[in-house]
């Protein structure tokens, strides 16, 4: 997936940040992963241990390959949707506006844009043994309106990631709304 199938640039555009969730926060469905690849070779051991003779018929051998291929079908499945949900979800901030592309499962994507003028306030929330210790955890971008707010889930490094959002919302505030000098104190004096 290239980013220009995603966002469009402006000529003044440039990209500061690419941001998807931490790796750390994927390591439980790898590990669910690992163990229904694992339970039918164990249920395997527990049956042939037990029940020696049980598949030496014909039709009930073919019936357990069959349905022990329909299970690791679905378990592969299972693991690629999730992977494409966390793989897909990104977080995309230049100098003008942040893009936040979700991936719902496997058919389904939601692409939100907010420009970076239209930030009020930006908050981290760190919660958790895990996300303290290896420094991930949400941003939370709020605007005045209702509709849009957008959450970086378990990105790298929250409080800096804060700090330069603030920072390039200050800078793009400048650029839209430039300071207008008032004429009250020249006529003052």
């Amino acid at each position: 997936m290239h980013l220009d199938s995603l966002i469009h640039q402006k000529s003044y555009e440039k990209i500061n940040y690419i941001l998807r969730r931490h790796p750390l926060t994927f390591l439980p469905q790898i590990g669910l992963f690992l163990i229904l690849l694992s339970m039918p070779i164990f249920i395997y051991f527990i049956i042939t241990s037990g029940f020696p003779t049980l598949l030496n018929s014909d039709k009930l051998y073919t019936a357990t390959i069959i349905a022990a291929s329909i299970y690791y079908l679905s378990v592969y499945l299972f693991f690629f949707m999730h992977f494409i949900d966390y793989y897909l979800d990104i977080w995309i901030v230049t100098n003008d506006r942040i893009v936040d592309v979700e991936q719902f499962g496997l058919f389904s994507r939601t692409i939100s844009e907010l420009d970076l003028f239209r930030i009020q306030d930006v908050t981290t929330d760190v919660h958790g043994f895990f996300p303290t210790f290896f420094n991930y955890g949400d941003v939370s971008v709020k605007t005045a309106s209702q509709n849009l707010d957008i959450v970086f889930r378990s990105v790298s490094n929250p409080n800096h990631i804060r700090q330069q959002l603030l920072h390039l919302a200050d800078t793009d505030r400048k650029y839209h709304y430039p300071e207008v000098k008032s004429d009250k104190g020249a006529n003052e004096t």
